[in-house]
């Protein structure tokens, strides 16, 4: 008997989440059940007794956020309790669809998050780096810069001019010298590629 290929769509639930089954690339778990993060078809993996459940979309890139990865991100909106953004990267490769995520006030630094203030973290505009944390729902992101690799790579000053990093907190204008507070990345080879940053700041504009 051929076996037939089944086929899903985003948030579809596929199986229990257990000591047997687990979530792979385009799927995830969410109170004790897998489901799809993406429409493809299943595939499982069978590895160590444990079958992992995956989707893949043939001929369509599958690549998605998933809890862990660093990604470089867009701050669109800020608030008093979080920031909105949309994922760019995740690590090297450069997405052709933009993913919506939030960066909540809580989720900016490991310590003093009572004394967090989103205004002096971060501007509209500006690229961070980031981590996922577990996903809940599909397509609904939540990010975390509470590392301090992670947080503002790019900014640009009120008048539109590159901004470099003088200390983990302020960033100063190459032009007028004028200093902004921010949550500063301390970037490095392993989080960091400076090509990669270079091409997304060439289409960086103002919020």
């Amino acid at each position: 008997m051929e076996k037939q290929n089944l086929i899903c769509l985003p948030g579809q639930r596929l199986s229990l989440c257990d000591k047997t089954h687990t979530s792979g690339k385009g799927t995830y778990d969410r109170r004790g059940y897998i489901y799809s993060n993406i429409s493809g078809i299943v595939d499982v993996v069978i590895k160590d007794g444990i079958k992992i459940l995956e989707v893949h979309s043939p001929g369509l890139q599958t690549i998605v956020p998933a809890q862990g990865d660093v990604v470089t991100a867009q701050i669109s909106i800020i608030t008093q309790q979080y920031c909105k953004c949309y994922i760019k990267c995740i690590g090297d490769k450069i997405l052709r669809r933009h993913f919506k995520a939030i960066l909540r006030r809580e989720d900016i630094k490991a310590t003093e998050k009572d004394k967090i203030d989103v205004y002096k973290s971060f501007k509209p505009g500006d690229i961070i780096l980031a981590r996922v944390l577990p996903i809940t729902e599909a397509h609904n992101y939540q990010l975390s810069t509470a590392e301090n690799e992670l947080g503002v790579a790019v900014a640009y000053s009120e008048h539109g001019h590159p901004m470099i990093p003088i200390s983990w907190t302020e960033m100063q204008c190459i032009k007028t010298y004028v200093k902004e507070p921010r949550k500063v990345a301390k970037l490095i080879p392993e989080n960091i590629h400076e090509d990669l940053i270079a091409r997304l700041s060439e289409t960086t504009t103002k919020v």
